[in-house]
């Protein structure tokens, strides 16, 4: 309806073989890329000492692993011509939540990715990232928590998923 050619490929972002057969498709299916939104996260509510191996890789593949190796394919194909890149961050990445330590970790990481490839990549490849703060509710949040935290916030309310599309929009 909007006039644009879109397409959807599945891709299971944990496994680099599929990063690399997504990019392959798109190249087939679209012939490039221009833009590179890195937005895939998963946030699993432990504390620190119930951390399992699992838990620490499932989130690091999709959280961490996966943004550097898209952003890679990404910047292979976009050199030539330029391009822009825009991470997903989280402001778990920049103030410890406790009760999501490797969503912390991974979206610090996920900060240094994108000081990194900026630099590494400039000027050809525009890289940034957005933190959101609050914008969706964690189930583990109850409503009562999630209404105190966003009264507490300079704008007395929660993001929303536009103010966060605004942001990536202008990047």
């Amino acid at each position: 309806r909007m006039g644009v050619r879109a397409v959807a490929i599945q891709a299971d972002l944990s496994r680099l073989p599929d990063i690399r057969s997504l990019f392959t498709r798109l190249d087939e299916a679209l012939g490039g890329i221009d833009i590179l939104v890195n937005s895939a996260a998963v946030m699993i509510p432990r504390d620190f000492g119930e951390v399992s191996e699992e838990d620490w890789h499932s989130t690091m593949d999709i959280n961490l692993r996966a943004p550097f190796f898209c952003l890679q394919e990404a910047a292979r194909r976009m050199r030539p011509h330029g391009g822009a890149v825009v991470n997903i961050g989280d402001i778990a990445g920049m103030r410890p939540w406790p009760r999501f330590p490797v969503h912390s970790i991974s979206k610090a990481g996920l900060e240094m990715l994108t000081q990194v490839t900026a630099r590494a990549l400039a000027p050809a490849i525009r890289v940034n990232a957005v933190a959101p703060g609050p914008v969706l509710r964690p189930d583990s949040v109850s409503e009562t928590h999630w209404a105190a935290m966003a009264a507490a916030l300079p704008l007395a309310r929660s993001g929303s998923p536009r103010d966060v599309v605004e942001a990536v929009l202008f990047l």
